[in-house]
């Protein structure tokens, strides 16, 4: 019985190739069963990202109303959150900043639309979700403050 390998040696031999490629073929399928859910809430978490922020903009809108009298020019646009107005009688009615940074571009890198008067009440904020165009479903729909 020289030439018998140890107990021990038998024991520290590893894995096979084919116990290997089983183990990989079940994280496969665990990945394809799992990354579509996954993928699929990214959409939706980008969107509540969306609504909150533009909920976030419009109590600061609010505020600047309350303040100034009128909502920013949509050419002064969300930048008279955070910087005062060059209008000298607006300007002494600023009580700002109302943001404590410049707003920041929607979950897809674009920046967020600002008119005022709005087509749909004082003022419209709005991002045109993944897609950039107006209209769309899904992660490409329209977030608004309407």
């Amino acid at each position: 019985m020289k030439n018998a390998p140890s107990r021990s040696l038998l024991a520290a031999r590893g894995f096979t190739l084919l116990e290997l490629l089983v183990v990989v073929a079940i994280i496969g399928l665990l990945a394809a069963y799992v990354g579509p859910k996954y993928f699929g809430q990214l959409g939706k978490s980008e969107q509540a990202v969306a609504k909150s922020q533009i909920e976030a903009f419009s109590r600061a809108l609010g505020a600047y109303r309350i303040d100034v009298g009128n909502y920013p020019s949509t050419e002064e646009g969300l930048n008279a959150l955070v910087n005062r107005p060059a209008d000298s009688a607006r300007a002494a009615k600023w009580n700002g900043p109302y943001l404590e940074k410049a707003a920041p571009p929607d979950p897809w890198g674009k920046p967020y639309l600002y008119t005022s008067p709005g087509s749909k009440g004082d003022f419209d904020l709005l991002s045109y979700g993944k897609d950039g165009q107006p209209g769309g479903t899904g992660d490409a729909a329209d977030v608004s403050n309407h």
